[in-house]
C-alpha cells in the first residue's frame, strides 16, 4: 500500500534525509521518500502491517526531530 502523509515542523533537508534513511530500513517498508520542499512522506509498505509500520514511521521521525509531526 502506498500513502503520502503531510509533516508539520520538518526544519531542514538534513533531517528529512535522516528519517527517509531510518524509515526505509524498517522491515516491511518497500519504499520510503520524505521531501523537505513539500513537507510531505510518501511510504510504500506492507498492506496487512501498515498500521504497525505506521508505528514504527513515527518514532523514527521523532528520533531524528522530536517536533516533526506526521498528520495521520
Amino acid at each position: 500500500m502506498k500513502k503520502t502523509y503531510k509533516l508539520v515542523d520538518l526544519d531542514c533537508a538534513n533531517c528529512a534525509r535522516k528519517m527517509q534513511d531510518a524509515i526505509s530500513k524498517l522491515d516491511g517498508v518497500n519504499d520510503a521518500t520524505v521531501s523537505f520542499m513539500t513537507q510531505k512522506l510518501t511510504i510504500d509498505a506492507d498492506d496487512a502491517r501498515f498500521d504497525d509500520i505506521m508505528r514504527d514511521v513515527v518514532r523514527c521521525i521523532r528520533r531524528v526531530e522530536p517536533d516533526c509531526e506526521v498528520v495521520l
